[in-house]
């Protein structure tokens, strides 16, 4: 699915790299909705393209809790990643 935004051209004028903002806001937005509850882990990664890693790392950087996950969540991830990755 594809999503378009329409951003005022001031807001976009010191940004060059349009494709790195589009990057930047997936993963504001699956950081947001993975910190509301919106999104487990896994499902947040495949929100914001990105892998395990990259993304935890990215909670660390503004200081998102990943501990309060309930086990369904962690179920759910642990799912998502054998569709993804068969053995």
């Amino acid at each position: 699915m594809q999503l378009t935004l329409e951003i005022p051209d001031h807001c976009l004028s010191a940004l060059q790299d349009i494709e790195n903002l589009s990057k930047q806001l997936k993963l504001y937005g699956a950081l947001l909705m993975f910190q509301s509850g919106q999104l487990s882990r896994g499902a947040a990664c495949e929100f914001a393209d990105v892998d395990i890693y990259t993304f935890l790392a990215a909670c660390k950087r503004y200081q998102i809790s990943v501990t309060n996950i309930d086990a369904d969540s962690i179920e759910a991830d642990v799912l998502r990643f054998e569709r993804h990755h068969p053995a």
